[in-house]
């Protein structure tokens, strides 16, 4: 029984070797078969991959060649258009060397009849001096004059043909002159006037507000003064509470600070409460009304002559000329009228008005600072026109409105007729009594000095002076170029609004006695 067990055992071990080996042959086989066929699908794909290679690689040679082809084409035929283009050149160069050539035959064809000419003329001028020299022996001769008396006889006649007939053509040219231009400067005049009309008032340095009663002065002082010294240190301005019934009055030199301070103190008065407090309240609230007033008026300036496009704080700057005077004259309204004048002059000369009117308005600018920054009223001007971005016609027409520098447009020269007519209106400027005197003491002065001239008399507040002349010194020849020498004179030493008159005045006197 044993030997049986041991048996199937052995029978099995055996039978499983055996299925192992026969497993392991046949997992070999299929490998083997497996690897042969991949081994044939790479051959055949690199295969593929040889030939999509050479295939891609002669097209690519194809494209080349095509392409380099067709850029020698092109080259071929840029290369013919140039040389054709050269040749076309070529030919005119040649013509014009052809045509050069022939105008130099000409020109030294000309130049040698020309040096013929030369020597024919100064064979000829030497023909002419030798006879002029024996015409002058044979007047001298016949005269019994040398040469240089019978010159200064000669001289001294004429002299005196040609300065009566230069004085007779001045003052017809100068009739024919001032009716021309006193016609047109008339129209210019009356269409401006028709147009613009301005209030000018004369500006001072004290403002007056009116109180209800007098018993309020003593409210404004307060206790031991503390309400006028908190307004006066406030607003900058000094209060003057005289005997003056029912009223006060603000003196201060910046008018801007005065402003402040009488709608301060009025608010004050209608409110009734008047402490230290309320002062500084009131005082703020007044700054902010001015400032607003200032920015509305430079706005309302800007819109009443039709300037657009002006910087805002230019806008603003205008505002403040309002409170600014020259000589009595509002800086705002002179800068509104010298804009209107400006664009009536412009249009009647065909330039640009819009142009015209900004730099009129803009001229004067420079005064709205020229109490805080140093410097003249037109540099602070020119300097604003250029921080703000102003075109170059008006900053030239700022700089050179009092002459300072030469104008370089037409509207420069535009402005300042506009600026000279403005100020130089009848009642438009106020002077002080010194300078009226110095400048009609220095017209008489520069009168005097001249040869021939007796008296003078500056009348007609320094626009006419009034010349007596020795009627022995000065002919009535000699009248018109006196009168024009003195003008031209009074033009350089003086500097003057508008036109001044110059009269020159020869008497005559022949006195007899009957007996």
């Amino acid at each position: 029984m044993l030997n049986i067990i041991i048996a199937v055992i052995i029978t099995l071990i055996v039978t499983a070797v055996i299925t192992h080996f026969a497993t392991v042959s046949n997992l070999k086989k299929n490998a083997d078969s497996k690897i042969g066929n991949a081994e044939s699908k790479a051959r055949e794909i690199i295969d593929d991959a040889l030939k999509t290679a050479e295939t891609t690689k002669k097209e690519a040679l194809l494209e080349v060649k095509e392409e380099s082809i067709r850029t020698k084409n092109e080259l071929e035929k840029e290369t013919k258009e140039r040389r054709a283009e050269l040749q076309r050149y070529e030919k005119r160069v040649l013509s014009k060397e052809e045509s050069l050539d022939k105008k130099a035959d000409a020109i030294e064809q000309r130049e040698a009849g020309f040096v013929a000419k030369e020597e024919y003329l100064r064979q000829r001028e030497a023909k002419v001096e030798e006879l002029n020299k024996q015409r002058v022996q044979e007047l001298e001769r016949i005269s019994g004059l040398t040469s240089e008396q019978a010159k200064e006889y000669l001289l001294k006649t004429v002299e005196d043909d040609v300065k009566h007939d230069t004085a007779k053509m001045i003052k017809e040219l100068e009739n024919q002159a001032k009716e021309e231009a006193s016609k047109r400067a008339r129209e210019y005049v009356v269409t401006a006037i028709q147009k613009c009309a301005a209030d000018h008032v004369a500006e001072t340095t004290i403002s007056v507000v009116q109180l209800p009663s007098d018993e309020m002065k003593g409210r404004i002082i307060g206790r031991e003064g503390r309400n006028i010294r908190t307004l006066e240190t406030m607003t900058g301005v000094e209060l003057i509470i005289d005997d003056t019934p029912e009223a006060v009055v603000l003196s201060g030199f910046d008018p801007i600070r005065r402003e402040v301070a009488r709608i301060a103190l009025e608010k004050l008065i209608l409110d009734g409460r008047i402490h230290p407090a309320r002062i500084e309240e009131m005082v703020e609230k007044a700054q902010k009304d001015v400032e607003t007033m200032i920015r509305e008026e430079g706005e309302n300036a800007a819109l009443e002559v039709g300037v657009h496009g002006i910087h805002p704080e230019l806008i603003r700057l205008l505002g403040r000329m309002k409170f600014r005077t020259s000589y009595g004259q509002n800086a705002l309204k002179h800068s509104m009228e010298v804009a209107q004048l400006a664009g009536l002059l412009a249009g009647e000369i065909g330039l640009d008005i819009r142009m015209a009117k900004r730099a009129g308005l803009l001229h004067d600018i420079g005064k709205s600072i020229d109490h805080d920054v140093e410097g003249s009223h037109i540099q602070i001007g020119v300097d604003l026109c250029r921080k703000y971005k102003e075109s170059a016609t008006v900053i030239n027409a700022v700089e050179s409105h009092h002459g300072d520098v030469e104008p370089e447009t037409l509207i420069a020269c535009v402005v300042q007729a506009a600026d000279t007519i403005s100020a130089a209106r009848p009642g438009a400027r106020r002077e002080t009594l010194e300078t009226y005197t110095n400048r009609l003491k220095q017209l008489e002065d520069i009168t005097n000095q001249f040869k021939g001239v007796d008296k003078s008399f500056a009348i007609q507040a320094g626009r006419e002076i009034r010349i007596m002349v020795v009627p022995e010194q000065v002919s009535d020849e000699d009248m018109v170029l006196l009168a024009r020498d003195i003008s031209k004179q009074i033009e350089f030493e003086l500097e003057y609004p508008g036109q001044i008159k110059v009269n020159v005045i020869r008497e005559s006197r022949v006195t007899d006695y009957a007996r």
